[in-house]
């Protein structure tokens, strides 16, 4: 007899340093939990999340601790934790479904009891931290988890490594972000984790040891189109010249110089990244690229005959008889003719016409004086006036006279090129006694270039 009692209080004692021995670290976990290397302690899986239709019939599925319990929708889970689950008869279990009353089974290996209710398994509950009810539901003991909420809870609890106790006698995760209690550098972020912390590096950095270091993005292409900066964290990118940053910030789009800043003086065309300038006929490009001069297609190459000499002008050039002089008149200079006074037919003519050349451009603005006329000999008691004889038939010139000796041509209309006007200027002499009258003309062609530079 007092063998046998010796045996009874052995069993109790080893049964209950089971029950207190709650420091245990694991590294291989039971069924229905898995291994959590940053609390380095076991945790729950929670089935009803990962297990595809765990339960059937209807039933809702409940996540406990190893395990799940499979209950009427209508059921109510109450925990208490001063006092034990009260037993419930098995003829109240077989009718959990119509009164409420629910009893648990485990997915594992479930097994039916007389009377229509469950029981749990064996195999999924078994272990120094499971109590079996007689009404079949399942108690169990976590000491792996730290949430756990103790049967006393006047009682301290001893909490993980990164949980402390709260006012309710849980233990719930403590904020090393918060409090100040990480080890993070300055320029790291802190991230709080269950139990735990981790450092971060801002973004654009990696981590590199316990530094953090610059992400150098232009070395991982295809960041930037053609240009990429890095800079301290971050990166821009940039653009060849005649290249334009798009919207999205990364491609780089061509810039039609033509339209947006025209600098050609003439003709621009836009190429990929750049343009080039043209000139039009009779005009070469200067040395800037820019500007279009005047080719004096006189001094270099002419299809004038060599009785005739070469004018040129803006955009071009013409051919003019090297002899201009009409029917009785005699050529006494390179551009001069003068009708003899021994010719009686030269007795209503002008008694000289002197040949001229000039070219302006097209769309001149107006008015704008652009030819003097003066009279080459002056004779004592004479008066000079100056008219224009022919050639202003539309009304585009005017003659100003400026002095007894001298008169400036005015134009007064634009005028649009290519076109040509032939303007006789003629300047009457008479004397002031009455004596003699005489004239002369000076022929005034005028060339409008075909444009406007």
């Amino acid at each position: 007899m007092l063998q046998t009692l010796f045996l009874t209080m052995l069993t109790l004692a080893l049964v209950k340093s089971q029950y207190t021995e709650e420091t245990i670290t694991y590294t291989q976990c039971t069924d229905g939990y898995e291994w959590d290397p940053i609390r380095q302690q076991c945790k729950d899986i929670d089935e009803c999340d990962i297990v595809p239709d765990a339960c059937k019939g209807g039933m809702k599925c409940v996540n406990h601790y190893g395990g799940y319990l499979c209950l009427p929708k209508t059921a109510q889970i109450i925990v208490n934790n001063e006092h034990p689950q009260q037993e419930t008869p098995a003829a109240e279990a077989s009718s959990g479904a119509t009164t409420g009353t629910v009893a648990a089974r485990s997915m594992a290996t479930s097994g039916v009891v007389p009377g229509g209710g469950f029981m749990a398994s064996a195999t999924a509950v078994a272990g120094p931290e499971v109590q079996t009810g007689r009404n079949n539901f399942v108690i169990r003991r976590n000491p792996a988890d730290p949430q756990r909420i103790p049967s006393n809870p006047s009682h301290r609890i001893q909490c993980a490594a990164g949980y402390e106790q709260s006012e309710h006698n849980v233990c719930q995760d403590i904020d090393e972000c918060t409090s100040g209690t990480h080890n993070c550098r300055t320029d790291q972020v802190c991230i709080n984790l269950r139990g735990s912390f981790t450092c971060q590096c801002l973004p654009g950095y990696q981590k590199r040891g316990e530094q953090c270091v610059d992400i150098d993005e232009c070395t991982v292409p295809p960041y930037c189109h053609q240009r990429c900066v890095n800079t301290p964290g971050s990166f821009y990118c940039q653009c060849s010249p005649g290249f334009q940053l798009a919207a999205n910030n990364y491609t780089c789009v061509d810039i039609n110089e033509c339209d947006a800043s025209n600098q050609c003086a003439q003709q621009c065309y836009n190429i990929l990244g750049s343009f080039i300038c043209q000139c039009n006929q009779g005009y070469e490009l200067s040395s800037d690229r820019l500007n279009c001069e005047d080719i004096n297609e006189c001094e270099t190459t002419n299809e004038c005959r060599e009785d005739e000499m070469c004018w040129n002008y803006h955009g071009g050039f013409r051919c003019y008889p090297r002899n201009p002089c009409q029917d009785h008149y005699v050529l006494t200079s390179e551009n001069r003719c003068v009708c003899p006074v021994s010719n009686t037919m030269c007795r209503e003519l002008p008694q000289s016409i002197v040949y001229k050349y000039m070219s302006i451009r097209s769309d001149r603005s107006v008015p704008s004086d652009i030819f003097q006329i003066q009279a080459t000999m002056i004779y004592a008691n004479t008066i000079n006036t100056f008219r224009i004889k022919s050639g202003n038939e539309n009304g585009e010139f005017y003659l100003r006279q400026t002095s007894p000796v001298s008169a400036m041509l005015v134009l007064v209309k634009s005028l649009s090129g290519p076109r040509e006007y032939i303007v006789d200027l003629e300047m009457l002499t008479v004397s002031s006694i009455g004596t003699f009258r005489t004239s002369s003309v000076l022929r005034l062609t005028i060339i409008v270039g075909p444009f406007s530079f």
